[in-house]
């Protein structure tokens, strides 16, 4: 939830005007967001947005890649896929077909902790989306040739996205060493060995537990009439049988009693260094703490990262943090630094040590704390620009904990305190809780071009 650096400049001086003319989703959502759940379970969140001729339609599962059991990871991105092979009603392909033919666009994603699909269409086509989405979250068709022509794309897509790309891969090891037992520890898009074992009744057997009402929720953003559009849903997801939910609760991962380091030897331009901290998340009053310190750390080029390694000391191309305040068990809390030439893992390696040092020996700044907490509030706000964003925010939040949560954010950043950051840092942001990836480059095989160069925030899992 962190603003993009073009608005900086924008915010320090213009902030205090726009908090004084807010939308309603940022003035609160108390009265603004309407639910209800029908009688199968399915939970309904509306928010009525009249600015446009437009709707966003999204349904998200509480199924990601930490619902997987051990040795079928990926079964979670996999089933993505299948889902726009068609029900009984609408055969394969003809999803995509049907949205783009009534001007709409849609898409799906999956990640650790939820898989989702939306439409975006004008209002006066919503019960396109309605219909479509209610059909195939009981009546898909599971297909042995699709399931295998789409095993093969996910292989793909993994050799292309993480096993060609030495970024990607030195987060993924680094996420494997920091979780030992929670299943934060493989990715989302999954092993390539278990991916070549998963099975069509592996498939299917997903599909029956996690896509069901009582594990799913939607969320409807836009210009609609409350009443007329909760009658569509009830017609149409209301006879849809209410199914089990699944166990949602994980084993909790233990404190780590050490430091983890590893380094990955992989072919690369050049070195880059990852350390990953456990952190709570928003279940914890201290992640509002360690949202205004990553912003502190790494947001915009005035930030103590970019001016210290970047900029002065000139150690790094790009250094960065990473914090997911929304996720639905405790991850990790990323620094990371792309090395320019010549220049060594242990220097830059000390010089974070001592960024962390100083947050926890002086306290901030007001005018510091102060620039900080402005960056994440108009951050917060310009991150509702759009219909779309703001049933992101609103799902983001009820996967985590719960929508209303949305209301606690600005009052909880603008209580942080300089002793606040202090203790934070002192208790979280120490060796002995953190895992630390280097990468160390490895020249070209022969007759194969290097890796292109990209930076490690590319390829951080949110």
């Amino acid at each position: 939830m962190r603003i993009s650096k073009k608005y900086v400049i924008f915010i320090l001086i213009f902030l205090p005007f726009v908090l004084l003319s807010v939308t309603p989703l940022e003035a609160g959502l108390g009265e603004q967001v309407f639910e209800t759940v029908l009688p199968n379970g399915l939970k309904v969140i509306f928010l009525q947005n009249p600015k446009a001729p437009l709707v966003t339609f999204q349904v998200w599962y509480r199924v990601g890649s930490r619902n997987e059991p051990w040795e079928k990871t990926g079964l979670s991105h996999l089933l993505e896929h299948m889902m726009f092979k068609g029900t009984e009603k609408t055969g394969p392909e003809e999803f995509s077909r049907i949205i783009q033919e009534n001007g709409g666009n849609l898409n799906a994603f999956t990640s650790y902790d939820y898989t989702a699909y939306f439409e975006n269409l004008s209002s006066d086509r919503i019960r396109v989306a309605i219909d479509l989405e209610a059909d195939r979250m009981q009546n898909l068709v599971l297909r042995e040739e699709d399931f295998r022509t789409e095993r093969m794309v996910v292989m793909e897509e993994r050799r292309l996205r993480t096993e060609d790309n030495p970024q990607t891969v030195l987060i993924e090891q680094v996420m494997a060493t920091a979780f030992q037992i929670h299943p934060y520890r493989w990715p989302i898009i999954g092993w390539m060995e278990d991916l070549e074992r998963l099975t069509l009744d592996d498939l299917k057997a997903y599909y029956r537990t996690y896509y069901n009402p009582v594990n799913a929720f939607l969320i409807v953003v836009g210009d609609f009439k409350r009443e007329e559009l909760l009658t569509k849903i009830e017609q149409a997801f209301g006879p849809i049988p209410k199914g089990t939910a699944p166990d949602q609760e994980k084993s909790k991962e233990p404190p780590q009693m050490g430091e983890r380091r590893i380094f990955v030897k992989k072919e690369a331009q050049l070195p880059s260094l990852v350390m990953g901290y456990h952190v709570p998340n928003l279940r914890h009053p201290d992640g509002y703490v360690l949202e205004v310190i990553a912003t502190l750390l790494s947001e915009g080029k005035s930030s103590r990262l970019y001016q210290n390694l970047v900029r002065e000391k000139r150690l790094a191309l790009s250094a960065d943090s990473d914090y997911s305040l929304l996720s639905r068990d405790p991850r990790l809390f990323f620094l990371w630094v792309d090395l320019l030439p010549n220049k060594e893992v242990a220097d830059v390696e000390r010089t974070l040590d001592q960024e962390i040092e100083r947050l926890q020996r002086e306290p901030v700044g007001d005018q510091e704390l102060e620039k900080a907490k402005n960056q994440l509030e108009a951050s917060f706000i310009f991150g509702q620009d759009s219909i779309f964003n703001q049933a992101m925010l609103l799902a983001r939040y009820e996967m985590t904990l719960s929508w209303k949560a949305i209301d606690d954010y600005l009052p909880s950043i603008r209580k942080v305190t300089p002793e606040d950051i202090r203790r934070v840092a002192q208790k979280y942001l120490v060796p002995d809780n953190r895992t630390v990836g280097i990468l160390v480059p490895l020249p070209p095989k022969e007759g194969k071009p290097g890796p292109e160069r990209s930076s490690i925030k590319e390829h951080i899992v949110r």
